[in-house]
């Protein structure tokens, strides 16, 4: 989602930005800010997650109910297996 905003340069050489770009930004979060003749770019540094956060993460959220069972998954790798062994 690509959106225009326009933002003027103040006084002292600022940019005040929109409330609509401030709800976007969060204390910390870090930018790599690439400049042209014609161009500034922010484009914000997504670091990746460390084990221990993946793990947190998993931890916290809700069961897939969506996914398999063992004993469902063990099923259907018979009956594939059963098809396979019945056409050869």
């Amino acid at each position: 989602m690509e959106t225009d905003i326009f933002v003027k340069v103040t006084a002292e050489g600022k940019l005040e930005l929109p409330a609509k770009v401030q709800a976007k930004l969060s204390a910390g979060d870090e930018y790599v800010i690439s400049i042209t003749e014609d161009e500034i770019v922010l484009k914000k540094i997504r670091n990746p997650l460390t084990w221990c956060e993946l793990s947190q993460r998993l931890e916290e959220s809700e069961p897939d109910l969506q996914q398999p069972s063992l004993s469902e998954i063990s099923k259907l790798v018979k009956e594939m297996r059963r098809e396979k062994r019945s056409k050869a």
